[in-house]
């Protein structure tokens, strides 16, 4: 009796090498973010006309005077596209298991590009925002894939500082947006800067559907699935291929059937599958590890999307300053790329773990908060800068700490619903009631200073939140399998996942190995 070994091709791997990987994703959110750092410009955004008592009568400017709308309904206007964003992500984060996750992001990324075409053609405050809500669903087709993509690529000793060049990209892709939108408002139409966007997102939608499949770890890819023939019988060498021709025949008869029986099953509703997705949301919001860090995060976005938002517009009437756009702008991309990028990097020389990643995530937001509390209280200008700076340096310096933890304190195969949960309640708790909310607080109160005293001060409960998570006993999950159990799927990612592979079958006699 012998054996004999069969090599069966696994598809090739993508053209694109970890690194380009990072790349596209970084590119894609620096786009999205570009979006809102453009609605918020006063170069877009604009203001409100105004009437003296001497009579003195000024016409509004940008979307905000073009509509006539009040703070509150700005403020509105900025969160819509949150709608899209919460009501897809689950559904995108579910079709990871079965579809492959770049054909979602296409299917994403031109909804957006769609959407982006009708902000430049709205006619009112109801169609911006309906546009501004399908916005929302590009950023969902990809926030919560992109992260476990990167965090299963990035060498073991770097992911901490592969995710922060990810949501580096956030803060910079804003202040882009931010000085963009000034320049685009002022020398052309707030029109333009949304057209201009749609150009510039449209190659990526295309790169959606034409990239071949990358599989996530703790997901069985389903071309790997259709090349896996099992040969578990022994047989003299000379019949060794009637032999597999007979089995692979019967294979595909048994492929046949099954798959007229899927189509009847498909009729009704798939009740295990809703069960399962019920059970896993169960999972997360019982780790209290996960919990708390989401608290501390949707605290922490109620001040950031706020500040996103609101900042150019409290620094223009605060300090009398037309380069409000500019200043912001600028001040945002510098904080953005040394403190984002040195937030993961300390975590990585660190040892990254959770524990420690609560560490750095309290100091960091309880530093910064005093920094960016004091600043607001110095009528001088420059003193303002000097003081914000370091302290937007050290709150974005957070961004890669805290999204390890979600990636980590689950197992591999919850990562994109980690993701998507995370993404889906910073969103509800944190950015999209707090732009509303503070336009509603400086309609009533008036003062810009006062407003922006009151936001920075929910950073400082904030870090007492993700302080309580260092004691909290925690587990690093990244390379648990399901159940316990060392799967195919887990075995397959012992290697990088964009790198060659090919599926090896045996036929062997019950006495040989």
């Amino acid at each position: 009796m012998a054996r004999k070994s069969v090599l069966l091709p696994v598809p090739e791997p993508s053209w694109f090498t970890p690194k380009w990987l990072l790349v596209i994703f970084c590119v894609i959110n620096l786009l999205t973010y570009v979006d809102r750092g453009v609605i918020a410009s006063n170069g877009v955004n604009g203001s409100l006309g105004t009437y003296t008592l001497s009579g003195t009568c000024t016409s509004g400017s940008g979307i905000q005077g073009e509509f006539n709308l009040t703070n509150f309904e700005d403020g509105v206007m900025s969160s819509a596209f949150l709608v899209g964003l919460l009501v897809t992500s689950p559904i995108f984060a579910s079709l990871a298991k079965s579809v492959n996750p770049f054909r979602l992001i296409g299917v994403g990324s031109s909804v957006c590009t769609l959407a982006m075409i009708g902000c430049g053609f709205s006619f009112n405050f109801w169609s911006i925002t309906i546009c501004r809500m399908l916005v929302g669903v590009g950023e969902a087709s990809f926030i919560s894939l992109a992260a476990p993509f990167i965090d299963d690529n990035a060498p073991v000793g770097q992911k901490a500082a592969w995710l922060a060049i990810f949501y580096m990209c956030m803060p910079v892709g804003y202040a882009l947006g931010c000085v963009y939108g000034g320049l685009a408002g002022t020398h052309l139409n707030w029109r333009f800067a949304f057209w201009v966007e749609a150009i510039v997102m449209l190659p990526f939608a295309i790169l959606g559907f034409i990239m071949k499949p990358s599989q996530l770890k703790g997901f069985a890819p389903a071309e790997s699935k259709k090349a896996l023939i099992s040969i578990d019988t022994a047989v003299p060498e000379v019949e060794d291929t009637e032999a597999l021709n007979v089995k692979v025949s019967a294979r595909s008869m048994e492929e046949e059937s099954s798959h007229v029986f899927s189509k009847m099953q498909c009729a009704s509703i798939n009740l295990s599958q809703f069960s399962r997705f019920i059970e896993d949301i169960e999972v997360l919001l019982v780790d209290k590890v996960y919990v708390v860090n989401l608290l501390g995060y949707c605290a922490y976005n109620f001040v950031l999307g706020a500040y996103s938002y609101w900042w150019p517009k409290a620094v223009y009437n605060i300090y009398n300053t037309s380069d409000a756009d500019m200043i912001s702008g600028g001040m945002t991309i510098i904080s953005g790329i040394l403190g984002t990028l040195a937030g993961g990097y300390v975590l990585d020389c660190m040892t990254s773990t959770v524990s420690n990643a609560f560490k750095l995530l309290s100091v960091t937001t309880f530093v910064g908060a005093i920094f960016c509390f004091t600043a607001f209280c110095f009528k001088s200008m420059y003193a303002f800068l000097a003081l914000f700076s370091i302290g937007e340096l050290l709150i974005l310096a957070t961004q890669g700490p805290a999204n390890y933890i979600f990636l980590h304190c689950v197992k591999p195969s919850l990562r994109p619903l980690s993701m998507a949960i995370s993404t889906i309640s910073i969103h509800i708790f944190g950015d999209a009631p707090s732009s509303p909310l503070v336009g509603f607080l400086q309609d009533r109160i008036n003062n810009w200073r006062e407003t922006a005293l009151i936001l920075t001060s929910i950073l400082f409960p904030t870090a007492g939140i993700w302080f309580i998570g260092i004691f909290l006993h925690s587990v690093d999950r990244f390379n648990e399998g399901k159940e316990g159990e060392v799967t195919e799927v887990d075995i397959s990612n012992t290697t990088p996942l964009l790198e060659p592979k090919v599926a090896e079958t045996r036929n062997s006699s019950p006495d040989q190995p």
